[in-house]
């Protein structure tokens, strides 16, 4: 099998979730969670009137917000 072979099966997003979920599950469990929390996202909206925007609102609350703790893109 070519290196290329897997174009002809399946996109390259496709591709990339495939092998981001192998080495997330390679990993020991603590290393394994936090790369599963960095992999989350977050979505909000937020609904303009007027040119004036309302309150923002989470689509999915998040589960646990921890102030002491940094972004990892700090």
């Amino acid at each position: 099998m070519s290196s290329a072979t897997w174009r002809s099966v399946f996109t390259y997003n496709k591709y990339t979730q495939i092998t981001a979920r192998a080495v997330r599950n390679s990993l020991q469990e603590t290393q394994r969670l936090a790369a599963e929390k960095r992999g989350l996202t977050a979505l909000r909206y937020q609904t303009w009137e007027d040119g004036v925007g309302g309150t923002q609102t989470m689509l999915v609350p998040e589960l646990e917000k921890d102030p002491k703790k940094k972004p990892a893109a700090v």
